[in-house]
């Protein structure tokens, strides 16, 4: 296939159904694009100067909740390309701490200290911890997903790992009374993930915030007094 040529010379039905399926993933592509630019959280983050449209999902959970306040230690998994990073550093000014993470690569921001790699590794974890020392945590969030594969068999347990995973991070650096947000799929392990998240902090709810695609079967949950 890396050898056949865009030509429609020496064409035949194998060249024929080549191109087919050629003009089939260029209009799939274009057709995503063409949402992507046309969305206008996209169009207003490149007005409002953020890295990403999910800089509008924090605010909105902000302004609903009250989650960032000035002086707050914030732990931010899945962070790049640093929207949500931005927003919190913003919100807990110079005298707070941001700390973020991701495996894939994050432009230096100001007030955040970035740290690259797969957060399912424990040297991942351990260099989080070691940023963090003895300080404690009022906010851990998690925008973390999977890449993902179109087959909610293989997607939804990956998902439900990486958020295993933040919550475990979440219990064991939050102050009491601190809070823990994350992005979850609807779908098989969400309801012991609920149920988990009840025993450790005293109140849960679902948010889904207008920037969220309605199509999208993510919500977060937001999960307030942590007691352990």
């Amino acid at each position: 296939m890396a050898r056949s040529s865009s030509s429609s010379r020496g064409g035949g039905p194998e060249a024929s159904r080549q191109q087919r399926g050629k003009r089939t993933v260029s209009k799939t592509s274009a057709s995503w694009l063409k949402e992507h630019f046309d969305d206008r959280f996209v169009q207003q983050s490149w007005q409002d100067g953020y890295r990403s449209r999910a800089s509008y999902k924090l605010l909105a959970l902000d302004e609903k909740d009250r989650l960032l306040k000035p002086g707050m230690t914030v732990i931010d998994l899945g962070a790049a390309p640093g929207g949500w990073s931005q927003v919190a550093a913003d919100k807990v000014g110079d005298h707070g701490m941001v700390i973020a993470s991701d495996i894939l690569e994050m432009d230096a921001l100001a007030g955040v200290e970035f740290i690259q790699g797969d957060f399912t590794e424990e040297a991942v974890l351990e260099a989080i911890l070691a940023v963090l020392g003895d300080r404690p945590v009022d906010l851990v969030m998690s925008d973390m997903a999977p890449n993902m594969s179109g087959m909610s068999a293989i997607d939804q347990p990956q998902a439900m790992y990486l958020v295993e995973l933040a919550l475990d991070l979440a219990r064991q650096t939050l102050a009491p009374g601190g809070c823990f947000l994350a992005k979850v799929f609807q779908g098989e392990g969400f309801d012991a993930y609920l149920k988990e998240l009840r025993a450790s902090f005293d109140r849960v709810v679902t948010r889904k915030p207008e920037a969220s695609r309605t199509r999208s079967r993510e919500v977060y949950l937001l999960a307030e007094g942590f007691h352990g």
